[in-house]
């Protein structure tokens, strides 16, 4: 699908409006050396394959590659790998089985980090973990075999695994833009302690969450919804010392009021949050607390914050929200101390490095993953992954509490082509994770971690054989030789 058929097909989201607006911002954001003429770049690194920001995504890519034979560099502006699931603290990792929870299809690399964390003691194995229990929140429909995890295991044990596998890991270098020629990045420009340095490599993964490199590079974008709105933000946070059999016995015995009206959630403790919003405790704009089990018994991660119209590629933004979402934690903590059996004396352990966001760009590539083709199982000839993760909206388009949350109506799963990772106009770059080239409701599906582990995964392979391969565009990769090593690597492809 070309641009033009992607304008005239994306109605839904009041896209026709970008073709004169948005789109030609991201042309201007192409970047040359004249935007740092006044600058000395220290031209320090060369790699074959360069994978910016360690996320789920970004992780795995460079496994990935660097598995393949390739000299791989992995870049992150923070002190650790992980990402959402570290740095924002983000758990439990979403399904990875299929819609009857009988088979686990999200494998792969993904499945090779949990077992690590499992043998590390930090990790629940999805097979042990089913629906409506305290792990999931007691939520059902999208919610069966989820994982638990310890985000300080997690740290540990990708970043061992990606030494292991050869891959050279730059933290404190933060993205700055990127040096093209004609169709492909020449270099990546990087602040790091030592000021300006530059990457030269042969192909770049962007797993920066935000599609900060490709828009960098000139590749045509939209963000949010198309028409300037974004899903909220959360602020996670954990607590521990929880008396968890008493809160516990408390939800399970409020079970049968669970429901759901006009899109607004009523689930784990709304009875408190009702009582709290009366007396003037509670102003959050959500009517019950998500809050998972987590690895050890007195452990429980909570997603209840939301922070409106937070802009990830604003700083100011950004500093708003997380300001906002620290506000918000200690109202959470304080109702927990006052209202919720088993919290009296709970800790609060931490609260996220950053913000988790939703949504931000999305790519436009050589296809455009859209809602109804999830929804009904459809799985293109180039997939190279399964899922069947549910469409999860958050507030609707600046709707304050509400969540919609769509479930398959066909088949088992569906299937996200390579084509989705493959962005317009730069031809040695593939993007893996948050910004794939999908509809804002599409990416609602596969923005969560286990999806976007599979991308990182294909990725990584993928640049390693359009290297193999003679250098060829990232759109060219022999698709039959992509599929086959995918499933030599235990990525389940049906």
């Amino acid at each position: 699908m070309d641009r033009r058929d992607f304008l005239k097909s994306s109605g839904s989201l009041t896209l026709a409006g970008l073709a004169t607006s948005m789109i030609p911002s991201c042309a201007a954001g192409s970047s040359d050396k004249g935007k740092l003429a006044k600058f000395e770049v220290k031209d320090s690194f060369r790699t074959q394959v360069l994978v910016v920001g360690g996320g789920p995504s970004g992780i795995t890519a460079a496994i990935a590659a660097a598995r393949q034979g390739m000299k791989v560099m992995l870049v992150e502006q923070g002190a650790c790998l992980g990402g959402m699931a570290t740095r924002g603290l983000v758990q439990p990792f979403m399904t990875c089985y299929d819609m009857s929870g009988e088979q686990m299809i999200i494998r792969g690399l993904f499945e090779e980090i949990v077992d690590r964390m499992v043998a590390m003691g930090g990790a629940i194995h999805p097979k042990d973990v089913r629906w409506e229990t305290p792990y999931t929140a007691w939520m059902k429909e999208g919610h069966d075999h989820e994982t638990p995890f310890d985000p300080e295991i997690m740290k540990v044990a990708v970043e061992r695994m990606t030494l292991e596998s050869g891959v050279k890991i730059l933290y404190h270098a933060a993205f700055v833009t990127t040096e093209t020629k004609n169709d492909r990045i020449d270099k990546v420009v990087l602040l790091t302690r030592k000021g300006l340095e530059s990457v030269t490599a042969d192909f770049v993964i962007d797993t920066t969450g935000d599609g900060d490199v490709s828009a960098s590079a000139g590749v045509p974008f939209y963000y949010g919804n198309g028409e300037g709105g974004v899903q909220p933000s959360t602020l996670f946070l954990r607590l521990n010392n929880v008396e968890s059999d008493k809160l516990i016995a408390d939800v399970e015995s409020h079970l049968g009021e669970f429901r759901r009206v006009n899109g607004v959630s009523y689930r784990a403790l709304h009875w408190f949050v009702e009582k709290a919003e009366n007396n003037g405790e509670w102003d959050i704009k959500r009517k019950s607390v998500n809050l998972h089990k987590c690895v050890r018994e007195d452990e429980w991660s909570v997603n209840v914050t939301r922070i409106l119209d937070v802009n990830s590629l604003d700083s100011e933004s950004m500093t708003a929200g997380e300001i906002e979402g620290r506000r918000q934690v200690e109202q959470v903590v304080n109702f927990f101390h006052k209202y919720v059996p088993g919290c009296k004396n709970a800790t609060l352990m931490k609260t996220a490095e950053t913000l988790g966001i939703r949504e931000s760009r999305h790519i436009i590539g050589d296809f455009v993953l859209n809602a109804e083709d999830l929804l009904n199982g459809v799985v293109p000839e180039d997939s190279i992954l399964l899922a069947s993760n549910s469409v999860d909206v958050h507030g609707g388009q600046g709707a304050t509490n509400t969540t919609n949350y769509t479930l398959m109506k066909n088949g088992n799963w569906y299937g996200v082509p390579y084509r989705a990772l493959v962005p317009k106009e730069i031809t040695n770059l593939l993007v893996a994770g948050r910004p794939l080239s999908a509809t804002s409701d599409a990416a609602g599906a596969v923005r969560v971690m286990p999806p976007c582990m599979a991308m990182g995964q294909a990725a990584g392979i993928a640049a390693a054989l359009c290297i193999k391969e003679g250098g060829k565009a990232a759109k060219d990769v022999d698709m039959e030789h992509l599929l086959k090593t995918l499933k030599d690597n235990k990525a389940f492809l049906g």
